[in-house]
């Protein structure tokens, strides 16, 4: 990281809001700086959107001040008097106001006592070193850079660590201790020794964090480039057991007669860097990564014959999806349907390129993924993670055919979504039914007589087949095609 001169940091703060903010404080007479992840990101270089302004007195009469000048054409100011803070939305930017602060804590809350103080005071309340660096933007001191607490050679050395102790830190405000691992992932920074023991020895602290808030930094965990590394951190320090037992129990190799599994907690945030790796932006494929395999830990048993066996891991693992995501907090529409369904079907690809590729296969295959079948794919060639290259290159060319095979059913038959040429009410008239089940194994059938190219997928080849299917049902006496 290149350290920037005072003359580099003036530079770049010559940005018109930025200038104005300050001949706004010094009209005030007030001490005004901007702080935390703006200033962290213009030494590591990193486009950012979102400025953080601490001031000696009244954010938000600060703000309201920028606010007047800014104008109301394209400004926005909303003021949030209970927490003391206000927010000026102009040009794309978003600035935050609030007075410099210093804070104490009881035992069984995270919500601080909060009294004016000096800048110093804000800083030193604040997580991280590398988010406590401030630069003056009054006039007289316009660029000075003031760094307590060393964040400067944090950022440089890539270290993350608290300003005070850890210890205190955490325990004031136990949400720091997923932020110090949320900033490890994100920047591939490591956490400090003692930073890291006090989140181990802090983790129970973690209780009295509302799942919201948890949920909101596994989320950017996850979508970091690499995101095992936030997931190896919660694994080592504890955390992991309480918030997310399901995955903890997947930790550990478990040897009978010689024969050991692989430690299916590293395979899963494996395969979960490998869907990253692809650029793949969506949240919910990470998560489908994180969840693809955690049915194993119920799963898993002993076969004398053939070892360690996970069968039927992917329905039990679908099973766990919907109370994960409730008791994590995590949306209980679409995107759990989604996550859900690439649970359960992650092993029918696995398969396909292991025992060979049939055509009723593959549109069963896309039937049932339907328009999430890219996803899937690309779930499934990220759980290739074996260090047999040969294997590797196996399985990855197989699933080229079995994508090649897709595109060409899907061209001839349009079997993504497909919804069949006849449907149950049509049925029901056509052979004078009532809703049964024998309208259910008329569907049914159709149904697998086209996924399985046993007739064409057109509404004349449909009615043919339901005629002669119909002809075999044995039905209730008095109960005959109108």
């Amino acid at each position: 990281m290149h350290i920037l001169s005072k003359k580099e940091i003036i530079c770049k703060l010559d940005i018109p809001i930025l200038h104005l903010i300050g001949e706004e404080a010094d009209r005030l007479n007030r001490e005004c700086y901007v702080i935390g992840g703006w200033v962290r990101d213009l030494f590591l270089e990193r486009p950012s959107k979102d400025i953080d302004v601490v001031t000696v007195g009244s954010g938000i009469e600060l703000a309201q001040a920028v606010a007047r000048r800014l104008g109301r054409r394209g400004t926005h100011l909303a003021v949030y008097r209970n927490f003391g803070t206000a927010q000026v939305k102009h040009g794309g930017l978003e600035v935050e106001f609030v007075g410099a602060r210093r804070e104490s804590y009881s035992h069984d809350s995270r919500k601080p006592v909060v009294e004016d103080g000096t800048l110093e005071d804000d800083q030193r309340r604040r997580d991280l070193t590398i988010n406590d660096l401030a630069i003056c933007l009054n006039k007289a001191r316009w660029g000075e850079l003031l760094d307590p607490f060393g964040g400067i050679d944090d950022l440089q050395n890539g270290l993350v660590r608290t300003p005070l102790d850890p210890d205190i830190t955490f325990s004031d405000d136990p949400l720091r201790m997923l932020r110090a691992i949320r900033f490890a992932t994100r920047f591939d920074f490591q956490i400090v020794p003692e930073t890291f023991e006090a989140i181990a020895r802090n983790r129970d602290r973690i209780k009295i964090i509302s799942g919201e808030r948890i949920i909101d930094e596994l989320n950017k965990i996850q979508m970091a480039p690499r995101p095992s590394v936030g997931w190896a951190y919660l694994q080592r320090c504890g955390l992991l057991q309480i918030i997310f037992p399901e995955l903890q129990a997947l930790a550990g190799v478990e040897v009978k007669d010689g024969r050991g599994h692989k430690d299916n907690f590293w395979h899963t945030v494996t395969v979960l860097d490998h869907v990253a790796a692809t650029g793949n932006q969506n949240l919910w494929l990470r998560w489908a990564a994180v969840m693809h395999d955690l049915g194993k830990a119920k799963a898993k048993a002993w076969d004398e014959k053939i070892g360690w066996t996970f069968y039927n891991h992917d329905y039990i693992g679908s099973r766990m999806v919907l109370p994960i995501f409730r008791r994590l907090k995590l949306p209980l529409g679409p995107e759990e349907k989604f996550v859900e369904k690439l649970v359960l079907l992650h092993m029918r690809p696995i398969c396909l390129a292991d025992e060979g590729i049939t055509d009723s296969a593959i549109r069963r295959l896309l039937f049932d993924a339907g328009d999430d079948i890219d996803e899937l794919m690309t779930l499934c060639e990220a759980d290739i993670t074996s260090k047999n290259p040969e294997k590797v290159r196996r399985f990855l060319d197989n699933f080229k055919i079995v994508r090649q095979k897709m595109v060409e059913i899907e061209e001839k038959d349009r079997i993504r979504n497909w919804q069949p040429p006849v449907d149950g009410i049509e049925i029901m008239q056509r052979y004078g039914l009532t809703p049964s089940r024998e309208v259910g194994v008329l569907k049914d059938s159709l149904k697998d007589a086209i996924l399985d190219g046993i007739i064409p997928n057109n509404r004349e080849a449909a009615l043919v087949f339901l005629d002669e299917k119909f002809k075999t049902l044995n039905l209730p006496s008095g109960e005959t095609k109108a």
